[in-house]
């Protein structure tokens, strides 16, 4: 992934208002990313534990989204629908992120269930199960299946509809 700076992170939000952009903060390590290693960036807001953030790169260009988590989580177990991890279910959450466009302004959203703390990114890199009756592929395929499902997301979001 290509480094962002602190002002261009806000800039490529593209379903935030204007407060959101103002209000954003920034992981607790983005002074010190290894940007090489990234396939995406994800995190939750260290202020407003309600709020999180994803910024992938689609066709080349970063493109971010602002989520909203629900309140509550799954009864028993859960997986999560970008890393296909299966967690307990206080660990996976169900985020929506307001669309772009007339859509956003109709209040029209997508939604999805995630990692609670938004580290598929090292999820997928975890070579063996963590669940019993979880089967694995191979690190490399998890690695491209996440980025993949996680682009189609910001992607949907994205499109103005």
């Amino acid at each position: 992934m290509q480094p962002l700076t602190e002002e261009q992170l806000r800039d490529v939000l593209v379903n935030a208002t204007r407060d959101e952009r103002e209000r954003l903060e920034p992981p607790h390590d983005f002074p010190i990313l290894e940007w090489d290693h990234l396939d995406f960036l994800a995190w939750r807001d260290p202020t407003t534990k309600s709020r999180g953030y994803v910024v992938a790169e689609i066709d080349g260009e970063p493109t971010g989204i602002v989520l909203r988590a629900a309140n509550g989580a799954a009864a028993r177990s859960a997986m999560c629908n970008i890393c296909h991890t299966m967690q307990p279910g206080n660990q996976v959450t169900m985020f929506t992120a307001r669309r772009t466009g007339d859509a956003g302004d109709r209040g029209d959203s997508v939604g999805t269930y995630v990692c609670a703390d938004l580290t598929c990114h090292e999820n997928v890199r975890i070579a063996g199960p963590l669940a019993p009756s979880e089967i694995r592929a191979s690190v490399d395929r998890r690695i491209d299946g996440t980025r993949h499902r996680l682009e189609s997301f910001v992607e949907r979001v994205a499109s103005a509809a």
